[in-house]
């Protein structure tokens, strides 16, 4: 039974990894939290001649349930630090760079031009239209103009909060083609249900051939 989306990008089996280690400890705790609760409520139900009696408890079993959590929280930090380091420091060399701008209720992306220098005359930029290369890493520079959002891949595994005044980066690398839905998991104000992108997933050529045409089409726009 698989309970999570497709995964389409090269981290997302470790993510999905993390995640049904995490589900199955968790799972298995409860069961056995409300075994021992209805075990409980019947062995020690209310009867005819019995009193309640009153005990301070067991250290032994205070130190057992203390230290097993605690160790499989550790385990379980160490493991996701992993994860955690490869999405968020190591990025990539060749990673190409992406700038999403946050705000009510559109996503602002921009693409380095030829001189591959953001914030200069060939910049590309699209409003909620991203566009990425299949097999080629792809760092994101996040930011937000007004309030917290949040940019949710969930084909490629990816969420992360754009927050007003910090840049935060998040590099993914896509494995299919495809057309999928770029969503803001943070209620920004009451526009939320608007701000909705589209997430283009393509071949290096197309991409390239895309980004090409829209540098053509800006620079017909701003021609005298």
């Amino acid at each position: 039974m698989q309970l999570l989306p497709d995964n389409f990008s090269t981290t997302g089996g470790t993510i999905d990894h993390l995640f049904y280690v995490i589900l199955w400890i968790t799972g298995i705790a409860f069961v056995v939290v409300q075994v021992c609760l209805l075990l409980f409520v019947i062995l020690y139900r209310a009867r005819p001649g019995r009193t309640a009696a009153y005990i301070h408890g067991s250290t032994p079993v205070e130190i057992i349930w203390t230290v097993v959590p605690t160790i499989i929280l550790v385990v379980l930090g160490f493991a996701s630090q992993g994860a955690w380091a490869n999405l968020r420091e190591r990025v990539p060399a060749n990673a190409t760079r992406i700038e999403i701008l946050a705000e009510q209720f559109a996503w602002n992306i921009r693409y380095p031009g030829p001189d591959e220098v953001f914030n200069t005359e060939d910049d590309v930029t699209t409003i909620n239209q991203l566009h990425v290369p299949v097999n080629q890493p792809v760092v994101v520079h996040l930011r937000s103009k007004d309030v917290i959002h949040s940019f949710f891949l969930p084909l490629l595994r990816v969420k992360q909060d754009a927050v007003p005044g910090l840049t935060t980066r998040v590099w993914f690398e896509a494995t299919q083609p495809g057309q999928h839905e770029i969503a803001c998991a943070e209620l920004c104000g009451l526009g939320h249900y608007r701000m909705r992108g589209f997430l283009t997933l393509e071949s290096p050529e197309a991409w390239q051939a895309w980004l090409t045409s829209q540098g053509k089409q800006r620079v017909a726009e701003y021609a005298p």
